[in-house]
């Protein structure tokens, strides 16, 4: 007799958050997902508080290394993945 099984990916908050959104964001992209001011996101692209790309006079923040970025500045426990 054969089992079937289904593989369930298991997601964390920012993954809901980042959910559906491109590989990369704008300011304004961010500043909505972060619920800050355009402004508050430039001076922490500045700052080098979240990574950013910029080409011109145009930023660029890629989603999954912001993404990590907010991971790694979380303020709560997270489980190993031994666990």
């Amino acid at each position: 007799m054969r089992t079937s099984f289904r593989v369930v990916e298991v997601t964390d908050g920012l993954d809901a958050l980042f959910e559906g959104r491109r590989e990369t964001l704008t300011v304004p992209e961010v500043a909505e997902l972060l619920g800050m001011t355009k402004p508050g996101v430039y001076k922490w692209l500045k700052e080098g508080v979240i990574p950013g790309y910029k080409v011109g006079a145009t930023w660029f923040i890629l989603r999954d290394e912001l993404k990590e970025t907010l991971r790694q500045g979380a303020n709560s426990p997270h489980r190993k993945a031994s666990e």
